[in-house]
């Protein structure tokens, strides 16, 4: 593309067709939120025009430039973009917009839209996630990109609005962004000054661009409906190879409507007939027709469409050079590309000797971690500021920094809800299994990226470390008690807490195994080291078993242990306990019928023993059963005068059982 083009009456017309679509799909189906992309379709026009590569017709190949809609209640703008380059995306979808079954949800969704990158729709998580996408990519181009073979080599755009700079996670996004120069990200920020309640002064008076300079940013403001201007500054970002830009539009919020425009009235909902036949009239169209789509715009989007594809296909022939030079550099990139794990990575996976001393959970964790990060080359973690804690960082291995992003370790700063976006991002991106760190009791800072890593089903593993009142003098507020239960209820989800360090071995297993997302729930003390099994790989199986037992004690984690001394001092009263560890609901919910009745036969006595709120295991437990579990917050003290004052002793175990026996008879 060259570097001056003149914009004529028809590509006007062009950006106006997504204003029109956009009004006849909100008018439609009588909500919506037309503001934002008839306020943005210049800059997304000038975009597509002149900068984007992507085809429609291989939505997820690898080296397309991403476009992340931060601002995803304007969710028409990229429906009706991807509607006219030519995805799979049909007018019938655009005009079932927000209805049941359709392709064009009411905020995007990357698992039900061809072309939709990144689900969106909480403010600020597009920013989180652009972060990770941009770092995924500089990663992966510094390992895999030789001379000659720039294999890894786009940009992410993203479109994001007054709403997402105020949130709290786009700051945290921002600050790491530019602390890592990450040169290929591009943020086209919709200025309008307008929100839901109104102008923006009611509650917002940052200087943006002072903000983002201040954040290592290079950082440019354009007239947005000059779309000669806009992709000056387009290509000005690009030529900034060592800082993100952010590209401050300013706009008319609703442009094109007569009446709303520029008022807080043109954000959401439909705009009534009568403002719509203006609005076509006002745009040059037929106010008359609905979903009208001339002849002649179609086919300069078709043509953008075309255009664009060309670069896939120069990509697969510069990947098939390069798999002609380079046979096991290429075979280990479209593996890592494929979401594949490499042949026999598991032999790499470590074995504890159960005689060895007590080792904590997230120690067993950081030696799983060296034993694979050089067999699992698409693993790349880090930790939000608890390195040594969490025990993320492989021996050995370098920090990622400005201008070497070829390294193993992410430092994510005190950033917990940044660091969980970014990690989204860099799933979606692909070629990552990304990690990270830190206590469970500050999985609530990261809880709105975890639940959209659940709802798009996103590969990313989460090591959670500090799992209980185990962590003990730090006390209550660092002491996750209902925690456990809340991640337990983001359906899609698979949360593991290991017993062990064996248990810990085979719960990474798992977490690499899954295609969606997993919390790892590890212990900051030591506990007692059990003899190998592969049982957690089913959620639930039988640790110590005995013929015709009377009760069944049930745990997680460091209560398993807590089990096992019960089990042997009711041994010795003459009751006989079975001793089932349950590391994960979700991977034992998958299990048939008949598994689960033989673990956990639904009308035996038990006796649950986890130290979390009790919470959800009802349902596992059945009719007869007794709880050992915390439903209080925490104290400061050592751990060992916690558990005792809370009742989780072997004492209190017994007497549960001798309770629940004799009630039951």
């Amino acid at each position: 593309m060259s570097d001056t083009y003149s914009y004529s009456a028809l590509d006007q017309k062009c950006a106006n067709l997504i204003r029109t679509l956009t009004l006849d799909a909100v008018q439609t189906a009588n909500s919506g939120h037309p503001g934002m992309p008839l306020g943005m379709a210049d800059v997304a026009y000038v975009l597509y025009a002149r900068f984007m590569r992507f085809d429609p017709k291989m939505p997820n190949w690898f080296n397309r430039d991403r476009l992340i809609i931060s601002a995803g209640h304007g969710s028409m703008l990229p429906y009706a973009i991807l509607h006219l380059t030519g995805y799979d995306l049909s007018l019938d979808e655009l005009k079932r917009f927000r209805q049941w079954g359709s392709k064009t949800p009411g905020h995007p969704e990357n698992h039900v839209t061809p072309g939709i990158e990144v689900t969106t729709g909480p403010l600020g998580q597009g920013c989180g996630n652009s972060v990770g996408m941009a770092l995924a990519e500089a990663w992966l181009a510094a390992r895999y990109n030789r001379e000659g073979y720039p294999l890894i080599d786009h940009y992410t755009y993203v479109i994001c609005s007054d709403g997402d700079l105020q949130e709290g996670i786009s700051h945290e996004a921002a600050s790491l962004a530019g602390h890592l120069g990450l040169g290929k990200l591009i943020w086209l920020y919709d200025d309008n000054g307008i929100s839901i309640d109104g102008p923006t002064s009611l509650a917002y008076s940052d200087d943006v661009p002072k903000r983002f300079e201040a954040y290592g940013w290079h950082v440019q403001t354009v007239d947005g409906h000059n779309m000669p201007a806009v992709e000056a500054a387009i290509r000005a970002a690009q030529a900034v190879t060592d800082k993100p830009s952010l590209i401050c539009c300013k706009t008319v919020i609703g442009r094109g409507m007569p009446n709303r425009q520029g008022t807080s009235k043109a954000h959401s909902d439909a705009p009534g007939p009568d403002e719509v036949r203006a609005a076509k009239i006002n745009l040059g169209f037929d106010p008359d027709q609905f979903f009208e789509i001339p002849s002649d715009a179609l086919a300069v989007w078709r043509s953008i469409g075309e255009r664009a594809a060309q670069a896939r296909v120069a990509w697969d022939d510069l990947m098939a050079r390069f798999a002609a030079d380079d046979p096991a550099g290429a075979a280990e990139l479209r593996r890592c590309i494929n979401g594949e794990l490499p042949p026999d990575c598991e032999l790499a996976l470590p074995t504890f000797n159960p005689a060895d001393k007590p080792l904590a959970t997230r120690a067993a964790s950081g030696t799983v971690i060296n034993a694979i990060i050089d067999q699992v080359p698409a693993l790349l973690g880090g930790s939000a500021d608890l390195t040594p804690s969490n025990n993320t960082m492989p021996k050995g291995a370098d920090s990622i920094a400005k201008g070497a992003y070829g390294r193993r370790y992410i430092r994510f700063g005190v950033r917990e809800h940044g660091m969980g976006a970014a990690m989204n991002g860099m799933a979606l991106h692909g070629g990552v299994i990304p990690y990270g760190g830190t206590f469970l009791v500050f999985s609530d800072y990261m809880r709105p990226s975890i639940r959209l890593a659940a709802l798009s089903g996103e590969h990313v593993i989460y090591v959670f470390t500090h799992d209980s009142i185990g962590v003990g003098e730090d006390g209550p507020t660092h002491q996750p008690v209902e925690h456990l239960a809340a991640l337990r209820a983001i359906p899609g989800l698979v949360v593991i807490r290991p017993a062990d360090a064996n248990e810990t071995v085979v719960a990474w297993k798992a977490a690499l195994r899954e295609s969606g997302p997993v919390a790892l729930v590890l212990t900051r003390q030591a506990v007692p080291i059990l003899p190998p099994s592969d049982g957690l790989l089913r959620g639930a199986y039988i640790l110590q078993d005995v013929d015709k037992p009377a009760v069944i004690l049930v745990a997680s984690g460091s209560e398993v242990s807590l089990a096992l001394d019960a089990a042997k001092a009711l041994a010795d009263k003459g009751i006989l306990a079975r001793v089932v560890s349950m590391p994960s609901w979700e991977l034992f919910d998958r299990q048939d019928d008949d598994y689960k009745q033989a673990i956990l036969p639904v009308d035996a006595p038990k006796v649950v023993i986890e130290a979390a709120v009790q919470q959800g295991w009802q349902r596992y437990a059945g009719p007869v059963a007794r709880f050992v579990t915390n439903e209080r917050f925490g104290a400061s003290a050592p751990y060992k005068d916690i558990f005792k004052h809370y009742g989780f002793t072997t004492e209190r175990v017994v007497a549960e059982v001798e309770t629940l026996l004799r009630e039951s008879n």
